[in-house]
């Protein structure tokens, strides 16, 4: 193996990973995060401006409908922006993408501000959909970004930068939405409308970084800017830049002949082979959302008091779930060149699928601190695996004329989940209560059993490999595709599987 190989990243290539991070998937989590602190807070503001306007109080049923209408329509905004950001991703580049997405999160943040000085609860909710739309162009482009930025020996632990934001964000949303904080009866529009933070940082720190070499060459055949941008994120280190330029130069010599952008329908005709990818992102994104992580914070505020904490003790308690996020995809970005994406994902959900049966006897018999442990380690398996090798799947399985399709549609995909599952979920604890966790047991072990016979380790392999590995496999009708792309194909057979 060559040396190079084994060298870090450079400074360049971490602080752009940062910069992405803040303004991309950070405002994910931290907009999920800090709608919870002030739900009383705003739902007293509905009431007020219900009564002002008509002269009486809202009915709760219709109280009801406005707070879920302002908690879920992020979701809806969420799945146009996944759609928007792919688009956004071929025209005006992924760089570009993230920077033209900071201006719908500081309109978001100004609509939001001013619905409660002038009493309209309607910008709320028209806040909430546009940051919606924000993170999911972010959720969408950032991984895109990073991902075809790094060298490929480092690109699992940069595009890591990814869930570490968004775990930062969920931490963030927690500490500021307390009390002695944000989260006080007065203070609580400045929480809601804080997004405009991240936004600016972004907007004042990315423009020093180029844009993605693989964009620039293989989409705007652009090689010399594609060679200056290899040498800002990988050093003066020649070695590493030039075989990460011939392997860019081989993605499209192999996809010359189809090089224009696939639509996200085009994934999946028979002519394309890449059915068995799309696919198995598709799985993977619905089994992420519906692993039971929701379920977990359902519980743990009724976990933390059956096991004797007080009540008011419990928000500063449930910052340490938001830690353990943060610390397991801190840990997931160390392991994941070294462990590989398969080993840490597949042993992410057969974990979960085991604290779910633990969970279940825990909450049925009423042993809380078994309950409590459980639900961390959880967490923590959630975090090492499916929280963290997701996305980065997502961008792997894919060349670069499908991969902003490839994101529009597992972010529908996602956002879909999202909605679905915060829908339903209530139904299903009142039906099964703590027997839940069966359903996600199962759901769990399904796809752990899926991971373990369908899908190959992606870990330091070029995109042109991996496509190889699954036409070996007989993913997608490999033989038709091997003959089209003749020497190119045959040049990459080799068993990638473990």
């Amino acid at each position: 193996m060559d040396g190079s190989k084994e060298k870090g990243p450079t400074w360049t290539l971490l602080v752009c990973v940062c910069a992405a991070g803040i303004g991309g998937t950070f405002q994910y989590g931290y907009n999920v995060s800090v709608i919870n602190a002030p739900t009383e807070h705003i739902q007293g503001f509905l009431n007020e401006t219900w009564r002002e306007r008509y002269g009486t109080n809202l009915r709760p049923d219709l109280l009801t409908l406005l707070w879920s209408t302002v908690a879920s329509v992020f979701s809806l905004g969420g799945l146009c922006g996944a759609h928007l950001g792919g688009t956004l991703a071929v025209q005006i580049g992924r760089k570009g993408a993230l920077l033209a997405n900071n201006g719908i999160a500081l309109l978001a943040a100004l609509l939001m501000g001013l619905s409660f000085p002038t009493r309209l609860y309607e910008l709320l909710i028209l806040g909430r959909f546009l940051i919606g739309i924000n993170t999911g162009v972010g959720l969408c482009v950032q991984p895109m970004y990073i991902g075809e930025s790094a060298p490929k020996h480092l690109r699992g632990a940069m595009a890591m930068g990814s869930s570490i934001f968004l775990t930062g964000g969920i931490l963030t949303g927690q500490v500021v939405g307390l009390r002695e904080l944000l989260g006080g009866p007065t203070s609580f529009p400045f929480l809601i409308s804080s997004c405009w933070i991240p936004a600016v940082i972004q907007l004042l720190v990315l423009p020093w970084f180029p844009e993605s070499p693989r964009f620039l060459f293989l989409d705007r055949k652009q090689e010399e800017k594609c060679l200056t941008a290899l040498r800002s994120f990988h050093g003066g280190r020649g070695l590493v830049g030039h075989l990460e330029m011939e392997d860019i130069r081989r993605e499209g010599s192999a996809s010359a002949s189809s090089s224009a952008i696939l639509r996200p329908w085009q994934l999946f005709s028979r002519r394309r082979g890449l059915r068995w990818q799309i696919f198995t992102i598709i799985f993977l994104t619905c089994g992420q959302q519906l692993s039971g992580i929701n379920a977990i914070y359902f519980y743990t505020g009724s976990i933390f008091e059956e096991a004797g904490i007080p009540k008011e003790k419990i928000p500063y308690v449930t910052l340490g779930t938001g830690a353990c996020e943060c610390l397991t995809a801190l840990t997931c970005g160390l392991l994941i060149e070294l462990m590989g994406r398969r080993a840490l994902i597949l042993g992410g959900y057969s974990l979960m699928t085991l604290w779910c049966g633990l969970m279940t006897l825990a909450l049925t018999f009423q042993v809380p601190y078994l309950s409590m442990a459980c639900l961390f380690a959880f967490i923590l398996s959630f975090g090492l695996g499916p929280g963290g090798v997701t996305n980065i799947l997502t961008m792997e399985l894919f060349t670069q004329n499908a991969r902003p399709a490839a994101y529009m549609i597992a972010g529908s995909v996602s956002w879909i989940s999202f909605f679905t599952i915060g829908m339903l979920f209530p139904f299903i604890v009142r039906g099964l209560g703590p027997y839940c966790f069966l359903v996600f047991l199962g759901e769990c072990g399904m796809v752990a059993l899926f991971l373990f016979l369908f899908l190959p380790e992606t870990k330091g392999r070029s995109f042109l490999e991996i496509q190889a590995c699954f036409r070996r496999r007989r993913y997608a009708e490999g033989a038709k595709e091997e003959q089209k792309e003749g020497g190119e194909a045959s040049s990459l057979r080799k068993e990638f599987f473990p």
